[in-house]
């Protein structure tokens, strides 16, 4: 008759209906829900009728295999019509059952959260997700090991962190201050001192574990280089994590606390730690005041020191150092608590 399709509607509810013969229709599909409401069908003839192997017809194939009540005329000689080696009492199911909505909801749902916290994390968390990679890729490699034990033989007295701008500070004022014959210390420097040819973070990590104490030269280019917040981060982290005075700051200009507000980790260090500030050009008496910024810095430098416990500073310290702690007017500008 050239039916395109049975319902629920039109050929349901015939209760006393007991062979429906369908061949040589042109229905693609059968609803099942129809046939279900036939309480007395026992034979049913769907031959040449040209039902796709789709899943449309993924309820239709199950019904007609399990269905003990109803024979199905040449129901395994029943062949796809798109392919015909393939039979239509078989044809793969399996996709038919899966809830694409159900999926594509999950997975846009995991793309939108990660669209949302990952630049959160990067504002947040991006040092340490950094650090503990750089920690991780050190231990798998066994490289953790190799710092381990440098860190106990105490390569250098102290790695100098600074910015490139503040390199004549420190080339001309702390290098000859600590290096020299007076203090003898043993500094880890970037342009001297850093392996040639291995990764910039893997020699910052080498550095500050394998110095006894990381000295911070802080200035307003210090706070913008990125290299100087890793650095410090690296340090402040060992200080936390090891519970010891391995971390030094050395202001070199006055910084609001504004401007300290957003390196969250120095603030904490700052409001624990006892840090140095260079005196500048309005001291009364800059030379006097640059001697005790020096013994200070030497004698935080020795504080927990193996190599030099022979000096016991003297138990005031080194020559002359005690009458400018005891009674220099300008301590303030330079020792901050």
């Amino acid at each position: 008759m050239g039916i395109q399709n049975i319902s629920k509607e039109v050929f349901g509810n015939l209760t006393q209906l007991h062979t429906l013969q369908l061949n040589r229709n042109v229905m693609q599909s059968i609803d099942v829900d129809a046939l279900e409401t036939l309480p007395k069908l026992h034979y049913l003839d769907i031959r040449n009728i040209p039902l796709s192997c789709t899943c449309k017809n993924s309820l239709l194939q199950n019904w007609t295999v399990h269905n003990p009540h109803v024979q199905v005329v040449y129901l395994y000689n029943l062949r796809c019509p798109h392919d015909e080696k393939v039979k239509f009492y078989n044809f793969d199911t399996k996709v038919c059952y899966k809830d694409l909505g159900e999926y594509m909801f999950i997975s846009t749902a995991v793309v939108i959260f990660l669209f949302t916290v990952t630049p959160l994390l990067h504002v947040k968390l991006y040092w340490k997700i950094k650090y503990g990679y750089y920690v991780f890729r050190s231990w798998f490699s066994e490289q953790w090991r190799r710092l381990r034990e440098e860190e106990e033989n105490c390569k250098y007295d102290a790695f100098i962190s600074y910015n490139s701008s503040d390199e004549k500070w420190v080339m001309e004022e702390l290098v000859p201050n600590l290096e020299g014959n007076q203090s003898s210390f043993k500094l880890c420097l970037h342009h001297r001192d850093f392996e040639l040819g291995r990764d910039i973070v893997d020699n910052i990590v080498s550095a500050v574990y394998s110095s006894r104490k990381t000295i911070c030269v802080v200035s307003r280019n210090f706070l913008r280089s990125e290299w100087c917040s890793l650095e410090i981060q690296l340090a402040s982290y060992r200080l936390f994590d090891e519970h010891r005075d391995i971390l030094l700051l050395v202001f070199l200009e006055p910084i609001s606390e504004r401007q300290v507000s957003s390196y969250h980790r120095m603030r904490k260090v700052m409001l624990k730690k006892t840090y140095l500030q260079w005196p500048g050009p309005d001291c009364t008496n800059p030379t006097q005041a640059q001697e005790l910024f020096w013994y200070h810095l030497r004698r935080a430098i020795r504080t927990g020191s193996r190599l030099n416990t022979e000096e016991n500073y003297k138990s005031k310290g080194e020559e002359g150092t005690e009458h400018f702690e005891t009674q220099s007017s300008d301590e303030n500008y330079y020792l901050q608590p």
